[in-house]
């Protein structure tokens, strides 16, 4: 009788649990389906009584929500890529090769990202200002990949050295080399590793708003964070349901992101833990 009682407090927490964390996200995608007079009924609906597309139809038709998306999925496209290849070469030779200062060397990395981004905001865009890459897209993929890569490296670091390096010697031995042995057989290895490595550092670089707001003053080559509030607060009066029409298309591809590689994070996570 207990253990009954007990198993159901339990998916009674689990579910207030799932309700609270749901509810938000519920509400924004009922509001973004909401006509403007609807949005403020009294009292609140979760629900549309009357269900629309029109704020979706005005978002991508009358404001530059599309430009915004698409350097949105420039900066957080080229930072994966830049941060995936830097952090795998890094996560490597720390792992294989033996070399003085190597210990510290992971740590001093993991420090940094200890950091807050803010401390680091003015000397990035010192930096950056002065070689040129002020207001460009490429610019905050550099800023984005300085704080985003140490994380990276760490993690990515842990995945390789759970790869049995026997593996790789009897790679060696067949007569592959060095290189021809990482490709083969540690990048297999390593894909649960750099598929959540890249998550990571898309998911970060989409919804990052401190350094899009001060690297980019351009209009047309802002990201959707700063892009959309701007956008949506010029007469000092924001328009909510529009406001939440924009939230629920700039979560789409986060969520694809999970639902196409949930899978191969799952597969990958018991593949990579196999030793000897």
């Amino acid at each position: 009788m207990r253990g009954r009682i007990g198993f159901a407090l339990y998916n009674l927490l689990v579910w207030c649990l799932v309700v609270a964390v749901a509810f938000p996200l519920l509400w924004m995608i009922g509001t973004a389906l909401k006509p403007n007079d609807e949005t403020f009924a009294i009292p609140p609906t979760l629900i549309p009584a009357h269900p629309t597309l029109a704020q979706f139809h005005r978002l991508l038709t009358d404001t530059p929500f599309l430009t915004y998306f698409t350097n949105s999925v420039l900066v957080a496209a080229g930072t994966t890529i830049l941060v995936i290849v830097i952090a795998v070469a890094g996560a490597y030779g720390l792992v294989r090769f033996r070399f003085p200062g190597r210990s510290l060397i992971a740590h001093m990395v993991l420090f940094t990202y200890m950091l807050p981004a803010v401390v680091l905001l003015l000397p990035l865009y010192l930096i950056i200002s002065a070689i040129g890459l002020a207001n460009s897209l490429f610019g905050l993929v550099i800023a984005y990949t300085t704080f985003a890569l140490p994380f990276a490296l760490w993690l990515l670091r842990s995945f390789i050295a759970g790869i049995p390096l026997a593996l790789e010697q009897a790679a060696m031995v067949d007569g592959a080399g060095r290189l021809r042995a990482f490709v083969d057989v540690v990048l297999p290895q390593a894909v649960p590793g750099i598929i959540s490595t890249a998550m990571f550092s898309f998911i970060l670089s989409w919804n990052e708003y401190l350094y899009a707001l001060v690297f980019i003053n351009v209009d047309e080559r802002k990201t959707l964070p700063p892009g959309v509030l701007t956008m949506l607060n010029q007469n000092q009066n924001v328009e909510w349901a529009l406001l939440m029409a924009a939230s629920v298309l700039m979560s789409v591809p986060v969520l694809l992101c999970f639902v196409f590689l949930q899978k191969h994070l799952t597969r990958g996570f018991g593949a990579s833990s196999v030793k000897g």
